[in-house]
């Protein structure tokens, strides 16, 4: 049973996500926010944070930055749920960050907890 964190702007999309998972035994906890994945993050320890790339107010990319700057943070398994197609150029800031993958909006569901297992 994995703890997965799905950090989202949309509620349909973090309803899907928790129903999807939810299904197969994990716990999901939900933010709606970069603030809200932060505040949560002082007292969950996720084993995988799913972050949307383009939220109002912190976007994802701000969002993993700030969670790589804490110790805690460092080693923190992050993949983005995005509907961004990434350049090469794309791909090396998320090198950077250290996001293990990037799926993208709309995915088929079992596609999903495939790549999320693997990730795990």
């Amino acid at each position: 049973m994995a703890n997965i964190m799905v950090v989202d702007d949309e509620e349909s999309l973090r309803e899907l996500v928790a129903a999807i998972f939810s299904s197969s035994g994990d716990h999901v906890t939900a933010a709606s926010s970069g603030q809200e994945c932060l505040d949560m993050l002082e007292r969950e320890k996720p084993d995988i944070i799913l972050m949307d790339m383009m939220m109002p107010g912190m976007s994802g990319r701000e969002t993993t930055e700030k969670i790589r700057q804490s110790p805690a943070g460092k080693n923190l398994k992050i993949a983005f749920l995005t509907v961004a197609r990434f350049s090469e150029t794309g791909k090396d800031a998320l090198e950077k960050l250290d996001v293990l993958d990037y799926i993208t909006k709309p995915f088929d569901n079992d596609e999903l907890v495939r790549r999320v297992k693997r990730l795990l």
